[in-house]
């Protein structure tokens, strides 16, 4: 596998939204992008808010157009804000800087792709992230 499959990718999304629910929290969003930053899926909860595709989706990508997780980008923009900013134009889905959105890697630590889920805090949205990953039997980048 070069990539999170479609099946996969779905999987993914369905056990986010099924740890959100056992949270409680608010209607999320989940993208999933190949290595490239392609979106393979996306979908989100009722009552979501405008603009979560993007949010989603640039967590996703960006962290792959770093190789780093979202989360780290996040610390990132704060030692390094004027290059951080300067990615969002120049991506298509921008780059976010909060966590959410993590790399996945197959059992060989081949990049598959990345997800990225927005809706409720950042540390929510990444723990949904990681259950999808992991409900996926696939592996998030540390």
């Amino acid at each position: 596998m070069t990539r999170i499959s479609l099946e996969s990718a779905n999987i993914i999304i369905a056990a986010a939204f099924e740890k959100g629910a056992e949270l409680g929290l608010n209607p999320l969003s989940v993208a999933v992008v190949d290595p490239g930053g392609n979106l393979i899926a996306f979908q989100r909860q009722d009552k979501a808010s405008y603009l979560r595709h993007q949010i989603a989706a640039g967590k996703a990508a960006g962290a792959l157009a770093l190789g780093v997780s979202s989360r780290t980008i996040e610390k990132m923009a704060i030692e390094r804000p004027t290059f951080i900013t300067s990615l969002g134009p120049v991506t298509p889905f921008g780059i976010i800087p909060a966590a959410g959105g993590v790399i996945v890697l197959n059992e060989n630590g081949d990049t598959l792709g990345a997800v990225g889920t927005t809706g409720d805090t950042s540390d929510n949205d990444e723990k949904c992230t990681l259950a999808g990953i992991e409900a996926a039997g696939l592996l998030a980048q540390k």
